[in-house]
């Protein structure tokens, strides 16, 4: 059986951001579950706004579509910019408007896990609640646990990077989309010799 494909989406075009170096910890365990995994991050998000057929003309696009296409699970973390996701990661996620007619359309009941990372716990709900909601409406399953990390470290604290205090969370989301991926493998080859589970 093949090992499900967890694509990784996120991040700021900042190298080492905080929302990126989440993603990272989430992907890096999905791949110590044996799942095969790759991150779109940063410059790769650098993608023409979207609008019907720029995907054709536009190479990064392309990739981001067909990893999005072949992918059994995602992981998004993004920043929260006043309260909603970055620019950067809403317009990749705009980019699976280009699935609809796909016969697995938009995220189809892949496992999603939310991660989002802002300067206080406000931006944090507001923008964990969006990007559940956007998952939903794509029809994907965002996973029980989503993650928000306040990069705010309060006067005094000992803790010196808010990741620290997150990671096991952050592993949480990785396992669980691993594992939610792993099931719908098992479905589907309990259900069907199809090679294509």
């Amino acid at each position: 059986m093949a090992r499900p494909f967890i694509l990784g989406i996120g991040g700021t075009l900042r190298d080492g951001s905080t929302s990126e170096r989440a993603l990272r910890i989430s992907v890096d365990e999905a791949r110590s579950r044996d799942c095969e995994v790759e991150v779109v991050s940063g410059d790769d998000l650098v993608l023409p706004m979207y609008a019907p057929g720029v995907t054709a003309t536009h190479p990064g696009a392309r990739r981001l579509v067909e990893l999005i296409r072949r992918c059994d699970g995602i992981i998004v973390s993004t920043p929260s910019y006043h309260g909603g996701l970055s620019g950067l990661v809403k317009n990749a996620l705009d980019y699976l408007e280009d699935l609809r007619d796909d016969s697995r359309p938009y995220l189809d009941a892949r496992p999603v896990g939310c991660i989002v990372c802002a300067g206080g716990w406000q931006g944090v709900g507001l923008t964990l609640t969006s990007l559940r909601s956007i998952v939903h409406a794509l029809r994907g399953w965002p996973t029980p646990l989503g993650v928000g990390i306040n990069t705010i470290i309060p006067p005094g604290s000992e803790v010196r990077d808010p990741l620290t205090e997150q990671e096991k969370l952050l592993r949480a989301v990785g396992e669980q989309v691993a594992g939610f991926a792993w099931n719908q493998r098992v479905s589907c080859r309990a259900e069907s010799d199809a090679e294509t589970c």
